[in-house]
């Protein structure tokens, strides 16, 4: 489970310090921001941090600052103090967030872009991932949010900032319900995982193998199981149980990852129909179906479910 923070308190000034591994989607992030009425700096010297909390600096709007390891400045040390600085400030509400994703994902994108790798200019990329990573290591262990990109397209990564980050000033929890395959792992983001794959399979199904859990055929076939029903009933009371208190206890980020073994048909259907009970709720739930928006982005695919 990642770390949280809570909504800031209505007349504090908002500071996001969004860093984070080169190539896992810092620059997104700050527009996303902007997009939604942020004021946005990236690469502002160091020096200059403690001056956005003095009065009046913010005019009121939340303030999103990139910092890479090419700011002026730069170290993880000063970084930390920096944020100290902004937490000891009265009126002032820091976040640290930590853009992250896995080696390959950084390497394959750095591939596909042809461009250098900031930490290692004339050498291999992969050299540079390493090295950024052992750079970064102890501001990724101290962030208050950590977003992990390597299975995210920018559309989907907006939508991830828009929940953890742009709150309103009242208290509340961002909720999120998303499908995924086992094969490629449980969402790092996830704070509750269940298994699905003791359902009945339409991926057997000849008829069924094409579509996915948003059709209604197939979202009938996985409902017939006979322990579907007692499954789906536990499970969302489950959660009409705890996401009060989750709450209450100040979290404003909480997903629920329902996983499959190809997260195209029983993990979808499920993360669908939970989505709708829990908005019968009043819950406001943000769905993401993560292999299908990969298939998408991809093409056609092959593969079990």
């Amino acid at each position: 489970m990642e770390p949280q923070t809570p909504p800031p308190a209505a007349d504090a000034i908002e500071i996001a310090i969004i860093t984070g591994m080169s190539g896992a989607g810092r620059s997104t992030a700050i527009h996303a921001l902007e997009d939604l009425g942020w004021e946005a700096v990236d690469n502002l010297p160091l020096a200059l941090i403690p001056r956005l909390a003095e009065p009046g600096a913010a005019a009121g709007r939340p303030l999103a600052l990139g910092l890479d390891t090419r700011t002026r400045g730069f170290s993880t040390k000063a970084v930390i103090e920096a944020v100290a600085r902004l937490r000891a400030t009265p009126g002032v509400a820091p976040s640290l967030v930590f853009m992250d994703a896995s080696d390959a994902a950084l390497i394959a994108r750095y591939a596909e872009t042809r461009r250098r790798h900031p930490v290692a200019p004339d050498e291999d990329v992969a050299l540079g991932v390493a090295r950024e990573r052992d750079i970064l290591s102890a501001l990724r262990a101290r962030a208050d949010v950590l977003i992990d990109t390597s299975d995210m397209s920018p559309h989907t990564l907006k939508a991830a900032i828009r929940a953890r980050l742009a709150h309103d000033r009242t208290p509340g929890l961002s909720l999120s319900v998303q499908s995924f395959s086992y094969k490629r792992g449980a969402p790092p983001e996830a704070d509750m995982v269940i298994d699905c794959r003791f359902l009945r399979n339409p991926h057997w199904d000849a008829a069924l193998r094409p579509l996915d859990g948003r059709d209604a055929a197939v979202a009938a076939y996985v409902a017939q199981d006979p322990l579907f029903a007692p499954f789906f009933e536990k499970l969302s009371e489950l959660a009409v149980m705890l996401l009060p208190a989750y709450k209450a206890e100040g979290k404003a980020y909480f997903c629920i990852a329902l996983g499959c073994t190809g997260g195209r048909h029983r993990s979808v259907a499920l993360a669908e129909k939970l989505t709708r009970r829990l908005g019968m709720e009043g819950w406001r739930v943000n769905l993401r179906h993560r292999e299908l928006e990969g298939r998408a982005a991809a093409g056609p695919e092959r593969g079990a479910s």
